[in-house]
């Protein structure tokens, strides 16, 4: 009885989702909020601490950079503008997040080439119950995109992230080397993701959309 009692009680991801839509948002009103995290030396999130915070201060910058060169080519602009069904991309992040910095500026540059897509940002640490049913290689690993159709009660309907195959891999090798990241690999993959100029992102995102 005490189990059967325990699974009705157990929160739907629909109710999960909306929680974090309601809590969610805009890239403009996040990129503000990272700001006022730099300013007040903080980062978000359940760890605060001053490695965090300085992760948060690199990743304001780093974003800004992004968000001044991240463009679109005219072949994927044009096929962008034949997608005809709205969705809502939800993301789960946080301010300290090192691959959030180059994803999140290319997925805005999507959501601004057409009135189709909506995104949404979510912070992970606020919303555990619904990042534990989205995990990666059984961790909270992020930034992690949710794919969601308004049009069918916000269902997910695909799932992206952490980071692109390029970025993926990369991370494994060094793991298998290494044992674990630190701050060299994470500078590294920094460099990496301004060598590939957000293609892997794109490319895959492109995919996501069926636009490939």
């Amino acid at each position: 009885m005490a189990m059967q009692e325990s699974t009705l009680k157990q929160t739907t991801t629909k109710e999960l989702i909306t929680r974090a839509l309601e809590g969610s948002m805009g890239y403009q009103e996040y990129t503000n909020y990272v700001g006022e995290l730099v300013a007040e030396k903080k980062t978000s999130g359940a760890t605060q601490s001053a490695e965090f915070a300085h992760y948060t201060l690199l990743n304001h910058q780093r974003m800004r950079r992004w968000d001044k060169k991240t463009t679109l080519s005219d072949s994927d602009m044009s096929k962008l503008k034949t997608l005809d069904k709205p969705r809502v991309w939800l993301v789960l992040t946080e301010s300290w997040c090192g691959d959030a910095a180059p994803v999140l500026p290319v997925l805005q540059a999507f959501a601004q080439a057409t009135s189709m897509l909506d995104l949404r940002i979510a912070m992970r640490d606020e919303h555990e119950e619904l990042m534990d049913r989205y995990l990666t290689d059984n961790a909270r690993s992020i930034p992690k995109l949710l794919v969601l159709n308004p049009e069918k009660e916000m269902e997910v309907e695909a799932t992206w992230g952490p980071r692109p195959e390029g970025a993926r891999q990369r991370v494994l090798a060094y793991k298998e080397r290494h044992g674990k990241l630190d701050a060299e690999f994470r500078e590294s993959l920094q460099k990496w993701y301004n060598q590939d100029k957000g293609n892997g992102i794109t490319t895959e995102v492109m995919a996501l959309l069926a636009l490939k």
